[in-house]
């Protein structure tokens, strides 16, 4: 053997060892990533936890029950029949604050097609009316009130249904010249309108497009690139391109254990573009999500106030008794926030302009109890890896947990047990998977003097925010 590789060999022995290392720490590096990243909009959406949708329409004012099959092929027939004279747009954000809700969304437009806000590209909107000789902002007002009250802003925008301009689920119908040329206007229109709404009113942590959005490929409006211009730090829902959110599969404001913040794919869909996968078995997907899916899209569960016995999304005459008893909001909250899920509460103003007394005390009565429950717990910590261990002062009775996971670094728990220490040792409360943002757990009374959260498998090295233990 020669001499100069035997001089050489300690030296390429090092090499080796370097490379080996260098690749072994990439490796190590690339599995702490190999969950998908939630962006700093998603995170602050999921964070806030509870959000309240105020529906209003121009229907709302006329006395009738809400046909929503009608509304959205039946043009209104006296758009100054909005005359709400005791409007009070403070009164609206300052009872969602009130109630521990951290966003507001308010539907600018929804399926008659007329807007609330001041428009140069649509006669069809404020401008119209005879209220406050048509200088009225309704979303101005409510871009300031949530900031008086430190309320982040939403904006829900329908394009699916318009019967101002007789669009039925996203076109115009007809395949002659007269609708072709017709949905082009209708388009150019919604691009200018959006463009208003995104670049006159300040930032949005949230844009909303009802039913979904199809975009130039589908031969509708193109409103993600204004959205992207204008808003890119918004969270935007949804077109065929691009969903940060997904619906969470019923108007419950409910989904089932396991939902997981992750999907398959980039978009949802709505109507006819949606994939049948993703409506397969009444939503499963929807409601479930996938733990190997490649994009970061949590659900979002939603329902309306006036749910019980009705649904009621938008303001009726005498429906004060669909309004949800305390206990079902307070179920709602275990199974949405619970369960990984932002809880969408549809709100709705009367035609006095005002949310009405019943409804406000209740959403009170709601943030009050969650506040009660939640607000004080036992014990609680946090840490990094597969075992955080909770110790207790004394021994004491405890029936919740709640769990919730460092989430900007990606959902990394797949599953865990909550186990608790009795007189009689060690004892499992809960076997489960998906942690997310947060996870309640709800038990029968156990006496404990130490609570652990063992994590049996994980993507990378699990971080976990927050563990806490309560009595209720």
């Amino acid at each position: 053997m020669p001499l100069s590789i035997l001089k050489n060999r300690p030296m390429n022995n090092r090499f080796l060892l370097t490379v080996n290392l260098f690749f072994f720490l990439c490796l190590k590096i690339g599995a702490q990533h190999q969950v998908p990243i939630p962006t700093p909009a998603q995170l602050q959406w999921q964070n806030a936890e509870l959000a309240a949708l105020v529906c209003w329409d121009m229907h709302v004012f006329d006395g009738e029950f809400y046909v929503q099959k009608e509304v959205r092929i039946t043009p209104v027939e006296d758009y100054n029949t909005f005359n709400p004279e005791n409007y009070d747009m403070d009164q609206w954000i300052k009872a969602i604050r009130d109630a521990g809700f951290k966003i507001a969304i308010f539907t600018v437009s929804h399926e008659t097609g007329f807007f609330f806000h001041q428009s140069n590209a649509t006669p069809y909107s404020m401008k119209a009316l005879s209220w406050q000789d048509g200088k009225g902002d309704i979303l101005r007002d409510f871009k300031a009130s949530c900031e008086k009250y430190g309320i982040l802003p939403g904006v829900y925008i329908g394009t699916r249904w318009n019967a101002y301009y007789g669009i039925h689920d996203f076109k115009v119908q007809g395949d002659s010249e007269f609708s072709r040329n017709r949905q082009a206007y209708y388009n150019r229109t919604i691009e200018k309108i959006v463009e208003e709404i995104f670049a006159n009113y300040g930032e949005w942590a949230m844009v909303w497009f009802d039913g979904g959005a199809h975009g130039p490929e589908q031969g509708g409006p193109d409103v993600l690139s204004v959205f992207e211009k204008y808003q890119p730090n918004g969270l935007f829902y949804h077109n065929l391109q691009r969903a940060d959110i997904r619906w969470g599969g019923s108007e419950t404001g409910t989904v089932p254990y396991p939902s997981w913040g992750t999907f398959p794919y980039r978009a949802i869909g709505a109507g006819e573009s949606a994939k049948k996968e993703i409506g397969a078995n009444n939503f499963q997907l929807l409601k479930k999500g996938d733990p190997d899916g490649v994009y970061y899209m949590p659900a979002m569960s939603d329902a309306p106030l006036r749910g019980k016995g009705g649904h009621d999304w938008f303001w009726e005459p005498n429906r004060e008794h669909t309004i949800y008893p305390l206990d079902d909001l307070v179920n709602m909250y275990y199974n949405s926030v619970g369960y990984n899920t932002t809880l969408i509460m549809g709100l709705t103003p009367d035609p006095e302009g005002l949310l009405p007394q019943p409804d406000v005390k209740r959403l009170k009565e709601f943030g009050d109890e969650i506040n009660r429950r939640f607000s004080n717990p036992i014990a609680s910590t946090s840490g990094a890896g597969k075992t955080i261990n909770l110790k207790l002062l004394e021994r004491q009775i405890i029936n919740q947990v709640v769990v919730m996971e460092d989430i900007s670094q990606g959902e990394r728990v797949r599953t865990f047990e909550l186990e608790g220490k009795t007189s009689k040792g060690w004892r499992t409360i809960f076997k489960g998977s998906v942690i997310g943002h947060k996870f309640i757990h709800v038990f029968d009374d156990i006496e404990v003097t130490r609570m652990r959260l063992v994590i049996k498998s994980a993507i990378g090295t699990p971080k976990i925010k927050k563990i806490e233990v309560h009595k209720n």
